[in-house]
């Protein structure tokens, strides 16, 4: 993402930032940047009635630039694309002070956010989304007979790009074969109809690595037979990039088998510069040391704050999605702890929503932390009604 002019205030913290996306990946960056109550301004489309001389009205679509206040943001991850929609704050020739507008934000468009307050989560977003140094994007086919599931892993978000799935009826006795085998026409159809699909939606000048998951042997069928049509078809891409593709086992072909995937040795051996594996690795951290040492491991607002007030915090697990309530006082709660956590040395980890690392981290409330050292009373001084209180305003932001 470009980043074409910045005015912020030292003193308070308000300010301005002019940006240009130029890639998928940087509108879900502008997802978390943008909050109600912002202020957007860029160019959209607005239909406009006019009156000729003799009394007759005609409607016409004319490029107008609107300033809005932010009231709703919806992200559409297929598309790439943002719908902003607000009142206008700024007088325009074309739109009344207070009318209500959307403006769709998409790649190469130039905008201009402002805030109130440019906090440490939102300026940390800012600088992740401009820096040139990227993380290696991953792409993951996880299959099994008959269903396939292609997908883009990039440093935030895992993105579905293509579900393949078949009807593959397994041979009968009275064909003469045995219940175990599949016709192979059948089957070979599927194997192509997934490489047509990897074909299409892998970039391999941006992938460093694409993951074959399955049960059994079908990954590895699934690889000789498309390696040897690429052969026999001269499909240059894939041959010229066979050694990126990673053979590891996966329960089923269905994208929760894909944080299995991730935790597999071989496969963080490969991927341990991304950031999607280093949020799993940090999850799946939580969870051994809730099982084996349940006195360092703690979720839930109220749980955490409360070791946090002990300086106790080594590894703060938080979900992106907390910090887009529609609450301002919400959101400042986790924001002051993110800071305090930060300040007492401690490492921040921040999840998509959108990963599954972040859906797993979710159904724990979306906050979670490993302690420095054991602090086995905090459950007895924190009120459980605490953390349900805040898993259920979570919710009542998640609905609206």
């Amino acid at each position: 993402m470009k980043l074409v002019h910045k005015d912020i205030s030292d003193k308070n913290g308000s300010g301005s930032v002019t940006l240009i996306p130029d890639e998928a990946e940087d509108m879900w960056h502008i997802y978390n940047l943008i909050a109600v109550n912002d202020s957007l301004r860029s160019t959209t489309i607005r239909k406009v009635q006019t009156e000729s001389a003799t009394g007759s009205t005609a409607s016409n679509r004319v490029r107008t630039t609107l300033t809005l206040a932010v009231e709703n943001i919806e992200f559409d991850t297929a598309a790439s694309k943002l719908r902003v929609k607000g009142r206008n704050i700024v007088e325009n020739p074309h739109v009344k002070m207070g009318a209500y507008h959307t403006i769709d934000l998409d790649i190469n468009k130039k905008f201009t956010l402002a805030k109130g307050c440019w906090d440490v989560v939102a300026l940390d977003r800012l600088d992740m989304a401009c820096d040139a140094a990227r993380s290696a994007d991953v792409a993951a086919v996880i299959m099994h007979e008959g269903l396939a599931h292609i997908c883009l892993l990039t440093p935030s978000m895992t993105v579905v790009r293509m579900r393949v799935e078949m009807n593959i009826p397994r041979k009968r006795k009275e064909w003469g074969y045995a219940t175990s085998l599949f016709p192979w026409q059948t089957l070979l159809k599927f194997y192509d109809n997934v490489m047509q699909g990897i074909l299409r939606h892998v970039s391999f000048d941006v992938a460093k690595c694409v993951l074959v998951a399955s049960p059994g042997f079908v990954k590895d069928q699934f690889c000789e037979h498309m390696f040897a049509q690429a052969i026999r078809n001269d499909v240059k891409v894939l041959i010229e990039n066979k050694a990126k593709f990673l053979l590891v086992h996966a329960s089923s072909g269905h994208k929760h088998a894909l944080k299995e995937v991730l935790v597999n040795p071989s496969v963080m051996a490969k991927l341990s510069d991304t950031k999607a594996t280093a949020e799993v690795k940090a999850l799946d951290a939580f969870y051994a040391m809730l099982q084996n040492e349940p006195d360092r491991a703690f979720y839930g607002i109220g749980h955490v704050e409360a070791a946090d007030s002990h300086n106790g915090i080594e590894v703060l697990l938080i979900s992106d999605e907390l910090f887009r309530s529609t609450d301002l006082a919400t959101r400042r709660r986790y924001v002051a702890l993110v800071e305090s956590v930060k300040e007492s040395g401690g490492d921040v980890r921040v999840f998509s929503s959108l990963h599954v690392s972040g859906e797993q981290l979710g159904k724990l409330s979306g906050v979670a932390a490993i302690l420095r050292f054991p602090l086995p009373d905090i459950a007895d001084l924190v009120d459980d009604d605490d953390d349900d209180d805040d898993d259920s305003d979570a919710g009542a932001d998640k609905e609206k």
